[in-house]
């Protein structure tokens, strides 16, 4: 089955607009029947994105840390749980486990699983692409720090091989079809 990942904020205190945002792209994977592949917890644009995925009809697969499980984090939504021991596994298994990887807004987590995609994609470990997501121009300040470094020769192949930006849902949508059928 084709799946795409989704990498977002599990966070509560943000602004509706996102919520609003993570629930249309759960919906168009619903519609485009790929499943959900993301982080596994019951809160923020996580359990936003996966309550839509799953009322539109995906199948959606949690790769959950242990630290989630014991804490009671772990989202009720999933037709599969993949455990994993901690962050660094679950972004290996969620590239894994994937065919394009979907950065919606958030934090330092998900620039992180943002900067490893990328990083083992120009060294060759891969050739996914991850796509922004940029509602509301949110990652507006990376794409200029990433086209300067790209500018500048720092990364290796071009930016372009591997990063996608989509400004709407539209784009995020034509993106996704186009890279997994």
């Amino acid at each position: 089955m084709r799946s795409v990942a989704v990498f977002c904020a599990a966070s509560e205190n943000i602004a509706p607009g996102y919520f609003e945002a993570a629930g249309e792209v759960g919906a168009m994977l619903g519609r485009l029947g790929v499943a959900l592949v993301y982080g596994g917890a019951r809160f923020g644009l996580m359990e936003a994105t996966a309550k839509a995925a799953r009322a539109a009809g995906a199948r959606i697969i949690g790769v959950v840390p242990e630290i989630l499980v014991e804490r009671d984090r772990v989202s009720g939504l999933l037709d599969e749980h993949i455990p994993c021991r901690n962050l660094s596994d679950r972004k290996d298994i969620m590239l894994e486990k994937s065919d394009i990887l979907v950065a919606l807004p958030g934090g330092v987590g998900t620039l992180d699983e943002i900067f490893h995609v990328m990083a083992a994609a120009t060294i060759g470990y891969h050739s996914k692409r991850v796509v922004l997501y940029n509602v509301n121009g949110y990652w507006n300040g990376l794409i200029s720090t990433l086209d300067e470094m790209n500018g500048m020769g720092f990364v290796r192949g071009g930016i372009e091989k591997f990063l996608v930006v989509a400004n709407n849902i539209t784009e995020l949508e034509r993106t996704i079809v186009e890279i997994i059928g």
